[in-house]
C-alpha cells in the first residue's frame, strides 16, 4: 500500500511507523509556495489555513502515487474536526483516487480504530505492531530533546547556521533507525555532533528566553511559520514551543495519570481564563503564557492561523494575562499573505522592547 500523511514537524517520525510496518511511503514534499497554492485554490474561502496546507500537501502526495493517507482528527468546537471530511470530498471532487483514513479520539469509538489499525499494520502481529510503535514512540522523545537543546543553543552559535545544519544531519541519522537500541545510538551520536558547535559565552543576566504558544500545526510546522524558531535565534534568543509532538501523544494517545501529568498541568494553569475546553489548543495558549511568566521568560509569541476562532479568543484574553504576569506577547496571524520580512521586523521590535523591559525590571 502507497501511504502518505499531512507534512508537519518531523516527518521521520510519521514515516518511520510505516515503514517498519511495510508500507511503502510517500513522504510529502516540504510545503513551499506551490503547496499553499492548491491548497488555497481548492478549499473554502473561509477555512483556517492549516486546512488549506494539509490539502495542498495532500494533492502533492498523490502526485507522487499516494493510495492512501493516514492522518488524526480533531474533537471539540475546533473546526479540526471536520478536516477530514471536508479533505475527502475535495479530492473526490477533483477525481484523486485515495483513501483516507482518519485517526479520531479512540475513546469515542473504540471498534472504529481497531478496524483502522488492522488496516495500518499491514499483517503484521500485534507484537510487531507494540515493537514499531515502542521505536517510533523513542524516537518522538528523542528528537524533541534534541530540537529543544537546538533551540536553546541556536542564539549563541558562533557560526550562524551550524544547528540548523545539524538538526537536518541529525535527522537523516534517524531516518536509518530499526529499533530502539538505533534509536539510543542515533541520540548519542546527535548529542556528540552539538556538543562540538562552538558557542558564544552570555551571562545569565543577559539571556532571553521566548515562548512560542498558539495552534499546534503554524507552532510545530516551520515551512508554515516562516521559521521564527530561526528568525529568533538568529536575533539572539532562546526559543521553547509550547507544542512537541511526544507531548501531544502523552496526552492524547497514553493511557493512564502520569503522562498526562504536564498537559494538565497546563490546562490548570490556563482555568482561571478559560474555563471550557472551546477546541483547538485555545485554554493550552494561556496555560502556557502563565506558565513562561512563572518559569522568567523575558517574552512570548503566539501564532494563530487567521481565522481560527478557538485562538482568536486567546487572542482576545491575552492583553489581560501579559498586564497581570508582566510578560510581553506578540500575536502574529499566519495565513498564505504573510509575508517574511514584515514578521522578521516585528520580531525585530519585539526584542527591543523585551531587551529595554528587562532594563527597566533591572534598574
Amino acid at each position: 500500500m502507497k501511504v502518505a500523511f499531512p507534512y508537519m514537524g518531523t516527518t521521520v517520525i510519521y514515516k518511520k511507523l510505516l515503514e517498519l510496518l511495510g508500507h511503502d511511503v510517500i513522504e510529502p514534499p516540504e510545503p513551499t509556495q506551490r503547496t499553499i497554492d492548491l491548497g488555497v485554490k481548492y478549499s473554502p474561502e473561509f477555512a483556517c489555513f492549516p486546512l488549506k496546507v494539509v490539502l495542498g500537501s495532500y494533492i502533492e502526495a498523490v502526485e507522487l502515487g499516494a493510495e492512501t493517507l493516514v492522518t488524526s482528527g480533531g474533537h471539540g468546537p475546533c473546526r479540526a474536526g471536520f478536516y477530514g471530511e471536508t479533505h475527502k470530498k475535495i479530492l473526490k471532487n477533483l477525481n484523486y483516487d485515495v483513501d483516507i483514513i482518519i485517526f479520531d479520539d479512540y475513546k469515542r469509538d473504540v471498534w472504529g480504530t481497531i478496524k483502522k489499525v488492522f488496516k495500518i499494520k499491514n499483517g503484521k502481529s500485534w507484537l510487531y505492531l507494540w515493537r514499531a510503535i515502542k521505536t517510533v514512540y523513542s524516537m518522538a522523545k528523542a528528537l524533541d530533546d534534541i530540537e529543544k537543546r537546538i533551540e536553546r543553543m541556536r542564539a549563541y552559535e558562533v557560526s550562524k547556521g551550524e544547528c540548523t545544519k545539524a538538526w537536518g544531519t541529525i535527522k537523516k541519522w534517524f531516518d536509518e533507525v530499526k529499533n530502539v537500541e538505533d534509536v539510543h545510538k542515533a541520540e548519542a551520536e546527535s548529542n556528540k555532533l552539538l556538543d562540538g558547535i562552538k558557542l558564544i559565552e552570555v551571562s545569565e543576566a543577559d539571556r532571553i528566553r521566548i515562548g512560542i504558544v498558539g495552534e499546534i500545526y503554524v507552532v510545530m510546522e516551520q515551512s508554515i511559520n516562516l521559521r521564527i524558531e530561526e528568525m529568533l535565534g538568529n536575533l539572539g534568543a532562546e526559543v521553547e514551543r509550547s507544542q512537541y509532538l511526544s507531548q501531544w501523544i502523552d496526552f492524547n494517545l497514553i493511557p493512564g495519570a502520569s503522562a498526562k501529568a504536564h498537559e494538565l498541568e497546563i490546562l490548570k494553569k490556563g482555568e482561571k481564563y478559560i474555563q471550557e475546553i472551546i477546541g483547538g489548543h485555545a485554554k493550552q495558549t494561556v496555560g502556557h503564557i502563565v506558565d513562561y511568566a512563572e518559569r522568567g521568560f523575558d517574552g512570548v509569541v503566539h501564532l494563530m492561523p487567521f481565522a481560527c476562532l478557538p485562538e482568536l479568543i486567546s487572542q482576545s484574553i491575552i492583553p489581560a494575562i501579559s498586564k497581570e504576569h508582566n510578560i510581553p506577547v506578540i500575536t502574529l496571524s499566519i495565513d498564505e499573505q504573510t509575508g517574511a520580512a514584515n514578521t522578521l521586523t516585528r520580531l525585530e521590535a519585539f526584542m527591543d522592547l523585551i531587551r529595554n523591559f528587562k532594563r527597566t525590571k533591572i534598574a
